[in-house]
């Protein structure tokens, strides 16, 4: 099978187009580069057979000299670092044949049936979307980024795929959305096409390069010919995106329409498990093993609630494409902990201070410290502001300093912006390495760190004033009332009472903060039976 000649066959020849203007940017900038070179030839050779005697041509001529030599030795270590530069690769889970042959059967089929070359490995990555990658870079063999097949010139680029699709989706859908993302190869291994998108990962390299001290000269030129060529290389990009869409229309057509819908569905319940259920276990230095198991529960739930969804949970009794795996529960860890560092910062290794945890004990090793945590912190606040401490860390001393018959809340903005001061403070000694509240963020802030792609903006003060009394009142009614921690698949950590989750705890914690009234929220702690005046065990 070629697929080579595929974009041209597909319909959708302005892809190559685009190529090679993206290429012609490429030669016009090397012909600029040759120019003083030429016309110092050209100046020798006038001078060698007498053409150009007398002055002032020996003088013009060594100048044309020393300026073509240093366009040319500039040019020269510019195109270096454009060659050689190391693209940007996505970190991903790779996924060796050996820990899943049936998912390689179904991609290789499907490159058959569509008469494309088949993708060189497979990779996972913890976000709901797939692509493919080219790791043939010889930077990226020599760094160890990249190797095996997928590294050798001329390979076929790597096939990504969203690691919440494969416990989500069932193998039919898998298949259908994977389709035009395998068919994409084989516009892929057009040499015009190629040889265009090298040239612009190159670029891009060398204008990261280009940010180091002392190589600034680099970027520069580097910026130019991307906006010079970045309109090309966009619609080229979507050219091949047009040839694969049109090569896979074969393929599981209708099915695909039904996949993208769990496509969207997969993307809400991800964003909602990392930021509501992920992102708090992060900040005490505890990570997820099972996000992508977490999902399915996530997605199930957000389908009992939504109208739109119930028909969704249907197709559970169905194959799920996690069958594909060998080992699902390794992967999933894996691709679990790889999250972590791309959203949150993390190490990319375990450690003491960065351990897993399940599902199971996530309440009580996650929910239950991440109150204590925020209610310890509420009171050294307190600490602070020389509020009296009274028989110890009591609720009562959190509502009565909040207290404002006024409603003008000044306690509550000082308080706030004292807990604001504080947080950063611990984020900022927790990313030099020093202990504090949450101890394992100290590691998940070091030179490891990344994150990618951070999950929420900044808090502001009101929030998290909000936030440590809501977890000051949990441990309260845990400590004093039939309470206990929970997980709630779509909001992260709540209270349990009974058994059953209480969610009208949010609306007179605001009346306090926000009002300075306490009436709603002491008639709900008196229907609980919660004791404010009883000392909260803190951490």
């Amino acid at each position: 099978m070629s697929g080579t000649g595929s974009i041209v066959e597909g319909g959708a020849p302005s892809a190559r187009s685009r190529a090679l203007a993206v290429l012609r940017v490429r030669s016009r900038a090397l012909a600029l580069g040759v120019l003083p070179a030429a016309l110092a030839v050209v100046l020798v050779s006038a001078r060698m057979t007498g053409r150009l005697a007398g002055d002032p041509w020996p003088a013009v001529t060594l100048a044309v000299c020393v300026v073509a030599a240093l366009v040319l030795l500039v040019g020269g270590v510019f195109a270096a670092v454009v060659l050689r530069a190391s693209p940007a690769v996505t970190p991903t889970v790779p996924l060796p044949e050996s820990a899943a042959p049936d998912l390689y059967r179904l991609v290789r089929d499907l490159a058959d049936r569509m008469d494309v070359p088949a993708p060189s490995a497979i990779a996972l990555t913890p976000d709901c979307d797939s692509w493919l990658e080219d790791r043939t870079h010889a930077a990226h063999r020599r760094a160890g980024i990249s190797g095996g097949r997928e590294a050798e010139p001329g390979a076929a680029p790597v096939l990504v795929i969203g690691s919440p699709f494969l416990w989500w989706m069932r193998v039919a859908e898998l298949r259908a959305v994977l389709a035009p993302v395998v068919a994409g190869t084989g516009p892929s291994a057009h040499p015009d096409i190629a040889d265009a998108r090298g040239f612009v990962r190159g670029l891009d390299a060398a204008v990261d390069v280009g940010s180091r001290p002392g190589l600034g000269w680099i970027g520069r030129p580097a910026r130019l010919l991307l906006r010079l060529c970045q309109e090309d290389a966009a619609e080229m990009e979507r050219g091949v995106a047009a040839a694969a869409s049109d090569r896979a229309q074969g393929v599981d057509y209708g099915l695909r329409i039904v996949a993208q819908e769990q496509v969207g569905l997969a993307y809400a319940g991800w964003d909602r498990l990392l930021t509501r259920v992920a992102l708090p276990a992060w900040r005490m230095g505890r990570w997820p093993a099972h996000l992508d198991a977490g999902v399915v529960s996530a997605l199930t739930e957000l389908s009992r609630r939504d109208r739109l969804a119930e028909n969704f949970t249907s197709r559970l009794g169905e194959r799920p494409a996690c069958d594909l795996l060998e080992r699902p529960g390794v992967i999933d860890e894996a691709a679990s902990l790889l999250a972590a560092r791309l959203f949150h910062g993390g190490p990319a290794e375990a450690g003491p201070d960065w351990s897993p945890v399940d599902w199971a004990a996530y309440p009580e090793e996650v929910v239950d410290r991440k109150w204590r945590a925020e209610a310890t912190r509420l009171h050294e606040a307190l600490d602070a502001l020389a509020v009296p401490a009274g028989p110890g860390p009591t609720l009562d001393r959190v509502l009565g300093y909040l207290t404002d018959a006024a409603g003008e809340c000044a306690a509550g903005e000082a308080l706030a912006g004292r807990l604001s001061g504080d947080l950063a403070r611990e984020e900022r000694s927790a990313g030099a390495g020093a202990g504090g509240t949450d101890a394992g963020a100290a590691v998940a802030r070091g030179a490891d760190a990344v994150p990618l792609f951070p999950l929420q903006p900044p808090r502001s003060g009101r929030d998290l004033l909000a936030d440590h009394v809501t977890a000051m009142v949990c441990a309260a009614a845990v400590d004093s009332a039939d309470a206990a921690p929970g997980l709630d698949w779509l909001d992260g950590p709540v209270l349990l009472v009974a058994g059953e989750r209480r969610a009208d705890l949010a609306p007179r914690v605001l009346s306090l903060v926000e009002d300075g009234d306490p009436a709603p929220l002491r008639d709900w702690l008196a229907e609980l039976g919660v004791r404010p005046e009883k000392p909260v065990r803190l951490v």
